[in-house]
């Protein structure tokens, strides 16, 4: 438990005392304390924190809120809490203001936790799947690709930061009618570089590095498969086209800073009989009737607008019947909670999926999916629509090319996933405070360059609590609230599976140090209140290196 956050838990625990004692002298009258809150005002001036517990302890006591408040404001034991000062504000509540010396511990909370500091245990060792990508492996990484590798990967490190046992997944793809389309393109391909007449099919994949696929092969075996029966030379391009594909889906990723724990395969499913174990599974229940040839799931039952198709009429089963069987293996390997990060284009695809889990007898409320809107590539104030590599749309590896890593995953963590983003190409090349990712590592840059000076100066050393107690400026005091605040921040974001709220608050955090850098000295004469300060500056450091690495955005020494 954070500082923070053993003190609000001692300031709950004496309030409640002060209620019991009230009653215990006949001043308060009640069956059962109800549910109260104690949190952050939203104006300073209100105090450091509030309850509401006059106000929800009015109907049992029988008694206005403001004379409540006054009666436990009475019985409060101050003893260990911090409490400097308490009030009655507005309807009732009670506004409390803690003595700001509690606000010096953080800094040897931080320093003494370093890379862990910030760690919460709300998940307490629950296992958690996070599925995010899962591209087809038919072409190359594009935009939502990006956004969805940088929330998703982001999300499981702030989830593993929160207490869970978190395994990051990737489902490939590699069945069904996509690559047998993709198969027919590469074939056209193949008969076409080599002065064939072949003509495209309809529906194929027309981008630029199928060409380059098809030429790179050529160069290893000619035309060694233009004689071979079509069947066999389409299941062979396959295979090579989709050992390249996901060769470079996985090194772009790395590059990006996405490392997988389990690459799953979607043809393993057929292979294995899951498919076809799920879908008698759900027959066996009568949610699944045979129309027209076909099987289709009873899905209206789960809120879906029609039926839905599991099984054609030619015998094949459909991408869905397919994902009905992986979202039973994933819980059937012990995931306590699963969660997908979607494109938004596949709203109409949740309650379904949900609703064949429920119908397969697991819990749905275990299944959590993240559905996340479209990016646009603004540059020069317009629109970017085309990729010169793949023909039809910008890679991953063409942002990162143009803008890096660091610029790309933070500017994706910004917004929250419901949120379209406008990724503006030029500021995020920018190096200017304008810039959020340079203006957060450009604090941790100056962070690091203070303690640099310092130590050819010699003069880094541990700080006494005396020392502590000089740091006093409302400048010092709002960067250590704020440092105090992330173990909170933590376990909020993790609790709603938003990462994005991390991005905002290092952004605050550096926007709070580049404050009190331009209002006070570190290097000051005083050695005392030097020692303080350099501490402080080391434990901002570390947040900040904290944070972002949750991101999966680097934390510089120099720039």
């Amino acid at each position: 438990m954070s500082l923070y956050e053993d003190i609000k838990t001692k300031i709950i625990s004496h309030l409640e005392q002060a209620a019991n004692s009230a009653k215990e002298k006949g001043e308060l009258n009640f069956e059962e304390l109800p549910n109260f809150v104690l949190e952050e005002p939203r104006e300073r001036q209100h105090g450091d924190l509030a309850t509401n517990l006059a106000l929800v302890m009015a109907k049992q006591a029988k008694r206005s809120p403001r004379d409540i408040a006054a009666t436990l404001i009475q019985h409060l034991d101050k003893t260990d809490t911090w409490i400097e000062a308490s009030e009655i504000a507005g309807a009732g509540f009670i506004n409390l203001r803690l003595n700001p010396l509690w606000l010096t511990g953080v800094i040897k909370e931080v320093l003494q936790a370093g890379d862990r500091y910030g760690q919460v245990d709300m998940g307490k060792g629950q296992k958690v799947q996070v599925e995010f990508v899962s591209a087809n492996p038919t072409g190359l990484l594009h935009m939502g690709n990006a956004r969805g590798a940088a929330l998703g990967d982001s999300l499981a490190s702030l989830l593993a930061m929160a207490g869970y046992e978190v395994s990051r997944e990737f489902y490939i793809n590699d069945a069904g009618n996509q690559i047998q389309n993709f198969a027919l393109s590469l074939e056209a391909r193949y008969l076409q570089q080599l002065g064939q007449d072949a003509p495209f099919p309809e529906g194929g994949y027309h981008g630029e590095d199928l060409i380059t696929t098809v030429k790179g092969l050529i160069s290893k075996v000619g035309d060694k498969y233009l004689s071979v029966e079509p069947g066999l030379r389409r299941e062979f391009l396959v295979r090579y086209a989709l050992d390249e594909k996901m060769r470079n889906i996985r090194e772009t990723l790395e590059d990006f800073g996405v490392n997988y724990d389990v690459w799953f395969s979607e043809q393993s499913l057929h292979d294995s009989g899951a498919v076809r174990s799920a879908l008698e599974d759900l027959q066996k229940k009568d949610y699944i009737y045979e129309k027209e040839g076909a099987l289709w799931l009873k899905s209206t039952l789960f809120g879906d607008e029609k039926d839905e198709v599991v099984v054609r009429s030619n015998g094949t089963p459909t991408y869905f019947a397919a994902d009905i069987a992986y979202h039973s293996n994933k819980f059937d390997r012990g995931f306590d909670k699963v969660i997908n990060v979607w494109g938004a284009d596949h709203h109409g695809h949740v309650a379904r999926m949900k609703g064949a889990m429920s119908a397969l007898g697991y819990n749905a409320d275990n299944l959590t999916i993240i559905l996340m809107q479209l990016v646009r590539l603004i540059q020069d104030g317009e629109v970017v629509k085309m990729s010169k590599r793949s023909g039809q749309y910008i890679t991953l590896r063409e942002l990162m090319d143009e803008v890096g890593k660091d610029a790309a995953r933070f500017f994706f963590n910004l917004r929250d996933p419901d949120s379209t983003v406008d990724f503006d190409m030029d500021l995020a090349k920018a190096q200017s405070s304008d810039n959020p990712v340079y203006y957060v590592q450009y604090a941790h840059a100056r962070l690091s360059s203070i303690l640099r000076q310092a130590q050819e100066l010699g003069n880094v050393g541990n700080p006494s609590e005396e020392d502590l107690k000089l740091l006093t400026t409302s400048e010092e005091r709002d960067l250590l609230k704020k440092m105090a605040d992330l173990p909170t921040e933590i376990a909020t974001a993790a609790r709603l599976l938003e990462p994005h709220r991390l991005a905002r608050y290092v952004l605050d955090l550096a926007a709070l140090f580049h404050t009190f850098y331009n209002s006070q000295r570190v290097l000051v004469e005083d050695e005392a209140l030097r020692r303080a300060r350099l501490n402080l500056v080391r434990a901002v450091k570390q947040i900040i290196a904290n944070v972002l690495g949750i991101l999966g955005v680097s934390a510089p020494e120099k720039m």
